[in-house]
């Protein structure tokens, strides 16, 4: 077997059924490293988004198109279906989970540093206790490690800092400060 620095190693034949190995040459030859990676989304946080909600949305430019898409088919959908829409819970409305996930789409199909050609997908994955997963797959044009965790770094970096903007919260289990902020611990300046 060649190695990275191009020497060659010799492995006994039992020891490649016994073991398993990771075949970079494939990652290499395709050109594209894989991003799969979730951020939990606290559920509490989800919520039906309401006009004034949207129209600040909007002023997101690339979501201005989803945004004004989303509402026709949305309308459309609840006059054939005569919906009564003075309950929120009615007919189709758009959510602040759901436009996040476009946002994150298209904010993917515009990243300089993604291949367009591989899969590309923001997907929500089951609840669990922890919060709902929210899944970013997609693949980095820079296959080299320390590049490719830089990339994936400064995605990760952009979409924490935008949860907020959605009225989101990143689901992140009680800290001792969390803990003293709510008065169960006694602070640690005392």
């Amino acid at each position: 077997m060649q190695n990275w620095n191009k020497t060659i190693t010799v492995i006994p034949t039992h020891k490649l059924i016994e073991n398993s190995f990771i075949n970079w040459r494939g990652m290499k030859q395709a050109g594209g490293r894989r991003i799969k990676r979730a951020i939990l989304i606290d559920q509490r946080s989800v919520r039906f988004l309401e006009k004034e909600q949207i129209e600040r949305l909007r002023k997101i430019q690339i979501l201005k198109k989803y945004i004004d898409e989303k509402e026709r088919e949305l309308a459309e959908y609840n006059r054939v279906h005569n919906i009564d829409d003075s309950v929120l819970v009615n007919g189709r409305r758009m959510t602040n989970l759901g436009t996040f996930r476009a946002y994150l789409n298209e904010y993917l199909r515009q990243h300089p540093k993604l291949r367009k050609d591989m899969t590309m997908m923001v997907r929500q994955l089951s609840p669990t206790p922890d919060g709902i997963p929210l899944e970013i797959y997609c693949f980095s044009r820079d296959t080299q490690w320390v590049n490719y965790e830089g990339i994936q770094a400064d995605i990760f970096d952009h979409i924490l800092a935008s949860i907020p903007e959605f009225g989101l919260r990143v689901y992140q289990r009680p800290s001792g400060y969390d803990l003293e902020r709510a008065g169960l611990i006694a602070s640690t300046k005392d």
